[in-house]
């Protein structure tokens, strides 16, 4: 009876995630709330630039890093979705809508395993990364050959990256 009360207990304890769940989706929502201002902020600043007929130095590099910053954001907080719904469905149970659903979405936020969500996250970090590599670049200046040299090869590594990354999980 003591054996069948602790089982009882320790199965319970799962719920626990449901915090992780209910902080990922606050932080996820947050997330896409702050990058909308982000994005609100640069269209405002783009209108007004113009407005104004002004011409600020770097103006196309800041615009560009405004909607790149924005763009991370989204992509942190479609982590966190991931994050929240995959916990969700291998702690707590199984997303009905979601399965009553026959669309793509459906299918793209499903989660069966610990390593399905891992490699789903994985994926979004490094587009996050590669994301954050664009911002960067941007804003870099250049002095000659070799720094020009230097930025192929790092575009050349990205790209060889994300090549390999898409192959990952496929299987011909």
């Amino acid at each position: 009876m003591l054996e069948r009360m602790f089982e009882k207990t320790l199965w319970s304890s799962r719920f626990i995630v449901i915090l992780a769940v209910i902080f990922g989706l606050i932080g996820a929502v947050s997330l896409f709330i702050v990058a909308s201002f982000d994005i609100y902020d640069t269209a405002k600043y783009v209108i007004m630039t113009y407005i104004n007929h002004e011409h600020p130095d770097h103006f196309h590099e800041n615009i560009v890093s405004g909607i790149i910053g924005a763009v991370d954001l989204y992509l942190i907080g479609v982590v966190m979705l991931l994050f929240s719904f995959g916990l969700y469905e291998l702690f707590i149970s199984e997303i009905d809508p979601a399965k009553e659903s026959d669309h793509d979405e459906a299918q793209l936020l499903a989660i069966h395993s610990l390593d399905q969500l891992k490699d789903k996250i994985s994926k979004v970090i490094v587009m996050v990364l590669v994301v954050g590599f664009f911002q960067k670049v941007g804003h870099t200046q250049y002095n000659g050959a070799l720094d020009m040299l230097y930025l192929a090869l790092s575009i050349t590594a990205v790209a060889v990256g994300l090549y390999f990354l898409g192959k990952v999980g496929k299987s011909h």
